[in-house]
């Protein structure tokens, strides 16, 4: 990439392309650059900057009308965005449209069937976020729903293939958290479903091809994980399935054209940065090792592209903000 970024997001658009969007060059420089990748020359261009005079700790969220909608994040150490905007691949442009109802950054976006954007949880600053809200395309207009049952941030988010939206695990600012919850779009309301085995944050969370949803992987508070488990959304349980040969915490999944889960790059622990990668077989549940990323890295993106390839960006490698990209 032309600059080196972590906190990134990546997106891919409707003609392949993938949209990195804002993010920090270091500790103490936060960006609103965006470029894109073009997967059949395998190179990078400069796009319009986003609006916002910087974005990190963000969220993308792709439509079908090829627009990507980027809300909340941080300015800078200090400043918590509520403002979004949205990317027109067509004109290369960045155009505002409404402000979320809190701040927040590390909160988790779901873009559902009806075409609404679901925002959940987060950090406003002040205070970690229980709160949810929804956003409407056709009116660019969010409007607040029902609570989670506990404020979270680096959790999770998985849709099912019954509307419903799975939130799981992360961290309240006193624990670790293992419990799940569900958000049905047709009530606008969240109910508690079975709790997984381990709490976790920093984890990933893939729906598979069978309709299960796989956590693995991340940060219980008292050690890091390379356990992983299982949700049935038709008993609403957990149940264990094999373990990664590593342990991992800001790892990347990314779900394969075959149904195999590639997870990639992550920590350690605080020392051990990784270039490991390995795959997960719904059929049998254990994970086998794959060939390694060229560069170790963490809190990287992971985009799958339309020819079943995956394209890694940037990210942190053993300290150092690297704009170096690898597709597998």
């Amino acid at each position: 990439m032309n600059i080196a970024r972590i906190y990134h997001t990546a997106s891919t658009l409707a003609d392949g392309s993938v949209l990195v969007a804002g993010g920090q060059a270091n500790a103490a420089t936060y960006l609103n650059s965006a470029e894109l990748y073009n997967p059949s020359t395998g190179t990078w261009t400069i796009t319009r900057s986003m609006n916002a005079a910087a974005r990190s700790r963000h969220t993308a969220s792709p439509f079908t009308n090829g627009l990507v909608l980027v809300a909340g994040g941080q300015a800078n150490g200090a400043t918590h965005l509520n403002s979004a905007e949205l990317y027109n691949p067509s004109t290369g442009t960045w155009t505002i449209t409404g402000n979320m109802n809190d701040a927040r950054i590390d909160h988790i976006t779901s873009t559902l069937a009806n075409g609404s954007v679901l925002v959940a949880g987060g950090d406003s600053g002040p205070s970690y976020l229980n709160s949810a809200e929804l956003y409407n395309p056709s009116t660019g207009i969010w409007i607040t729903i029902g609570n989670m049952s506990i404020a979270r941030v680096y959790h999770t988010a998985s849709m099912l293939a019954n509307g419903l939206v799975l939130v799981v695990g992360g961290y309240n600012g006193i624990a670790h958290l293992n419990s799940a919850e569900l958000y049905n779009p047709s009530t606008g309301t969240w109910t508690t479903t079975g709790s997984m085995g381990v709490a976790r944050r920093y984890h990933t969370a893939s729906t598979l091809v069978n309709g299960l949803v796989l956590i693995a992987g991340g940060d219980s508070g008292p050690s890091y994980l390379n356990s992983a488990e299982l949700y049935n959304p038709l008993t609403g349980t957990w149940t264990i399935t094999g373990n990664m040969s590593t342990i991992r915490y800001f790892h990347t999944v990314s779900t394969l054209a075959d149904g195999l889960v590639l997870v990639a790059g992550g920590q350690a622990n605080g020392a051990t940065f990784l270039n490991s990668a390995e795959l997960y077989n719904p059929s049998t549940g254990i994970w086998t090792t794959t060939a390694s990323m060229n560069t170790a890295r963490m809190r990287h993106t992971a985009s799958t592209l339309p020819n079943g390839k995956v394209l890694v960006t940037a990210g942190d490698s053993r300290g150092d903000i690297i704009n170096s990209t690898e597709v597998y």
